[in-house]
Order: structure tokens, then C-alpha cells, then sequence
């Protein structure tokens, strides 16, 4: 069967009817959890391959969409998950084994899994794309494309194509909308939303107008101690660069200062240069905005959701653990965000995501801040909004699909059907060369040898992702839930030091060769 060709106006039109089956699909399920439904999981990054080799172990981030598995809970609902690589079979294994009330059998029947065998830096979608047995394996595996409908990491138009050759409505953004979320793109929407945002300047796209930005800015305000270049399309904070102003006059002269010494910049993703840099900036643009100071600062994040019959919601608050050498990169989150300021972010994330209702995104994203207390209060700076899926959306899901509670926007707390209140803390980013070698096998033993789970009755432990980056790059992602921040904390120490202990010995060996 011919297809439209991509980008095409009969594609496009195509993509459009589609869409418009979102809304009738959504309340259908809704009202009836028992209804036949399937759901076809493609977790393709599709995003820029220079800020994706940044990421260590990247080509494993497709696993971070298995939390979907957990929808099998509804038991008839079909489940069809696509990946470049294989996923291990004790991996899956260890998902189904979290469904509660569900035999394992009874689920792994409604799981379709399907693999392109091909481990090279082109997105999933377009490996799909360019598979033409791949769809007819996956259509057929669809039958009913009236009950279904796809999801992804992100929306381009590579998953809007794969959309529409299954035949599906994709439960994402509109790629034509993807603008809304580029760092240019966001600070509009704050502004149209009414939040405070750094001073700053966007839609930039030359080392010209950089020095022209960071000049303006000092001369606004003369106690700037630093600025922050970003790169449209960066992500967990690896697009972005520092400037400073440390040595330079504050007006005399200060152009000239600024152009000899822009190439200083230091760059959060230790591979990136200046010459790369510049590249980039021509090709992506970006913007130059204040670096926003402070003795007392957090980066606390709302993630909202606007559902399929444009519905804009808060479903949760976090503070994120940042790392880095100037704390510019995402490493985890804590659930809830710290009731000082929880429901002051929680009102401000509502704000951006009716704005991005109206303009028609779909689906979940997060907008992210950088606060500062000012004399006894706190003063949120919106600084990005991520309009796809991201490193807050598997942890709060995880929790949700185990414990079958729900997000109390009266209080910005998780509640379970019982009552109790649940907290996290979470990490895509446990990584130690020790753990190198360790297969997803090993990880399972290890857990249950230390009581390293998580506890359906208790509604307390531990869930481990990115398994599959484990044993290539000493990489591991995990969730610890508990009933107070301080169990999840002693969790996740818990488990970092039961995994240091059980590679002490090749730690021991590696340092004395």
C-alpha cells in the first residue's frame, strides 16, 4: 500500500484526521477500564545525534518507556513495545513481576515485542520508517486500529509519519507545534503566561548576536556575575554554556572585553568547544539569558498534562538533584517538591500549561524553574519547559501504576487508595565504572538477595530502570519509594552501598592493575 511521503500536504491531512479520533478513543477507555484497547509504544529519541552523544549509555534510553508494561494491569489491554535492540528477557520479566493483581502469564499474552536489531545512532522511527516488514508486523499486530493509538518520547515528524502509516493517532505534541518547546520558543510562553523568567533574549542564531546579549545584560544590571548561553534543542542541561563576567569593566570598554573573551564560555557537556559551539548556535539558535543567583536556590519542576480532550492538569511537583561543575545537569528528583514553595510552583506550571492547551499540545511535559529566596520569600524563575516526555514523567508513573493512588492538587501530595502519602527520589543517572560487567541478570540476583525490591503490601522499595546500560557503562536508573524523603533517601544509599560492596572485589582488582 503507498503511504504518503513525509511532510507531505496528504500526510499532514492524513495526520489530521487521525488526531481528531483522540478525544471519542480517550473517553471511551476512561469510562470503561475493561474495554479493548492497545497501545503502541515507540520510544524513539528523536533529537538532535550531537546533544544525544553527550548522554552516557543513550542508546539505552528507550527502556525508560518500559514503565508503559505497567498498563497491562487493565486486562484487556494489549500492549505492543518497539525497541532498536532487543530488551533482555529478565528485564521484562522484572516489570511484568510488578503488576499487581495480574498473573504474569495472563500479561506477557497481551505484550507484543519487537525489535529493528539495529544498535545505530538513527532514531527508532526511522528505522521503522525505513523497515517496511517492521510496519506490517506492527499493523498486524494492531488489528483493530479503532482501539488504539501510539506514544512516544518525543513528537517529530518521523514519529508523526510512523503514526500515520500504522494507522494510529499518536497520543503526543503535534511536531508542528515542537517550536513551543525550544528555550526560544518557552520564554514567549512564559510571557504570555504571566510567570517571572530570567532576563535574557531569544530567537538568536549568531556569535554576533551572543556578545550582543551578554552586553546588554551586564549593562541592565552591573552585579551580573554570569550568564547562561543555551542551545535551542538542548536537553538535561548538556546544550548549555556559562559566561562570565569576572575581570571585566562594567560598562567602559565592555563590548570589546566581551568579544575577546566569549570563546571563555564554559560548556556544561565536558566534550563540547567553542568551535563546535558556534556551529551549533548557527545551525540550532539559542538564547542568552542571566544566570539567575543566589545563597539559598533550588530547581524545583511541575509536570503537567493536557489530555486528549485538551484538559490542562498539574500531576506533580519535584525538586531536581542537579549536578555538574556549575550544577546545570539533570541527575534525579525528589517527589514531592518541598512544601515551602510546592503549591507557588504547582499555580505557575498550571499557568504554562493553559497556554499550551490553547495553542493545541498534547500530552505531558514539564517546566522547570530556578528559585531563589528574597527576603523570607521564594522567587520562581521559569526557565524551560521539556514538551515530550522526560526524566520526571517514569518515576511519578511508576508510582502511580504500583500504588494505583492519585496526585492531590489541594496539598501537591501522592495519595494512596488507603490514604498514605508516598515519596520518592529517583536517578537515571547511578553510574560507576565498578558496575561495569553487570548484567540485568546479576542486578535481579543482587536485589533479591538484599531485599532491594519493591513491596506491593508495604507500598515501599525499590524499582530499577536503564538496566540494559548496566553492564555496557556502569549506568543504572532507580526509584525509591517510600512513606517520608528520609526512607527514600536511606533507599537509595542502601542500594548504592549494596552495589558497591558486591563489586568491591573488581573495584579492588581494576586499582591494583
Amino acid at each position: 500500500m503507498e503511504h504518503p511521503a513525509i511532510d507531505s500536504p496528504e500526510e499532514l491531512a492524513a495526520f489530521k484526521a487521525l488526531q481528531e479520533k483522540l478525544p471519542g478513543l480517550y473517553r471511551q477507555v476512561v469510562e470503561d477500564a475493561r474495554r479493548r484497547h492497545t497501545v503502541v509504544v515507540i520510544p524513539s529519541l528523536s533529537l538532535d545525534p550531537d546533544e544525544l552523544e553527550k548522554v552516557s549509555g543513550v542508546h539505552h534510553y528507550e527502556e525508560r518507556l518500559l514503565y508503559t508494561l505497567m498498563l497491562l494491569r487493565r486486562p484487556n489491554t494489549r500492549l505492543i513495545f518497539v525497541t532498536s535492540q532487543p530488551v533482555a528477557s529478565s528485564v521484562i520479566d522484572y516489570y511484568l513481576h510488578l503488576l499487581s493483581g495480574i498473573p504474569g502469564n495472563h500479561a506477557r499474552k497481551r505484550l507484543t515485542l519487537l525489535a529493528c536489531y539495529d544498535a545505530s545512532k538513527v532514531p527508532l522511527s526511522q528505522k521503522i520508517l525505513d523497515r517496511p516488514r517492521m510496519l506490517h508486523r506492527i499493523r498486524d499486530a494492531i488489528g483493530d486500529t479503532d482501539a488504539a493509538h501510539m506514544v512516544c518520547f518525543n513528537s517529530t515528524k518521523l514519529e508523526r509519519s510512523v503514526a500515520v502509516q500504522l494507522r494510529v493517532p499518536l497520543y503526543g505534541n503535534d511536531p508542528a507545534l515542537s517550536d513551543l518547546g525550544t528555550k526560544s520558543g518557552c520564554r514567549e510562553v512564559f510571557r504570555e503566561a504571566g510567570i517571572h523568567l530570567p532576563d535574557g533574549f531569544e530567537r538568536l542564531s549568531s556569535t554576533e548576536e551572543i556578545i550582543d546579549s551578554l552586553v546588554e545584560l551586564k549593562g541592565r544590571n552591573t552585579n551580573l556575575r554570569k550568564a547562561v548561553v543555551k542551545l535551542n534543542e538542548g536537553f538535561s542541561g548538556e546544550g548549555n554554556a556559562l559566561f562570565s563576567y569576572q575581570g571585566g569593566p562594567e560598562r567602559d570598554g565592555l563590548r570589546a572585553w566581551v568579544e575577546q573573551n566569549v570563546h571563555t564560555l564554559r560548556f556544561t557537556a565536558k566534550t563540547e568547544q567553542w568551535e563546535t559551539f558556534q556551529e551549533k548556535f548557527r545551525h540550532m539558535g539559542g538564547v542568552v539569558e542571566a544566570f539567575v543567583d543566589g545563597e539559598d536556590k533550588c530547581s524545583p519542576s511541575t509536570q503537567c498534562r493536557v489530555n486528549a480532550i485538551g484538559e490542562a492538569m498539574v500531576i506533580s511537583t519535584h525538586d531536581q538533584v542537579l549536578g555538574g561543575e556549575d550544577g546545570q545537569i539533570f541527575q534525579g528528583c525528589t517527589f514531592p517538591a518541598d512544601d515551602s514553595y510546592r503549591l507557588e510552583i504547582q499555580d505557575a506550571g498550571l499557568k504554562v500549561a493553559r497556554v499550551l492547551a490553547k495553542k493545541g499540545v498534547l500530552g505531558r511535559f514539564a517546566t522547570d524553574f530556578v528559585s531563589v529566596r528574597e527576603q523570607g520569600k521564594w522567587k520562581h524563575y521559569a526557565i524551560e519547559v521539556n514538551v515530550r516526555k522526560g526524566g520526571t514523567t517514569h518515576p511519578f508513573l511508576t508510582l502511580k501504576f504500583l500504588t494505583d493512588g492519585r496526585y492531590d492538587t489541594e496539598t501537591g501530595m501522592f495519595r494512596t487508595p488507603s490514604g498514605n502519602a508516598k515519596y520518592y527520589y529517583a536517578s537515571d543517572t547511578l553510574e560507576r565504572e565498578r558496575y561495569r560487567g553487570l548484567t540485568p541478570d546479576d542486578l535481579i540476583d543482587i536485589a533479591v538477595y538484599h531485599g532491594l525490591h519493591f513491596h506491593g503490601a508495604a507500598e515501599r522499595g525499590v524499582v530499577f530502570h536503564l538496566m540494559g546500560a548496566l553492564s555496557e557503562f556502569g549506568k543504572l536508573g532507580i526509584v525509591c519509594i517510600g512513606d517520608n524523603p528520609q526512607q527514600c533517601t536511606f533507599l537509595y544509599r542502601k542500594t548504592v552501598g549494596v552495589l558497591d560492596k558486591e563489586t568491591a572485589s573488581r573495584a579492588d582488582k581494576a586499582s591494583a592493575e
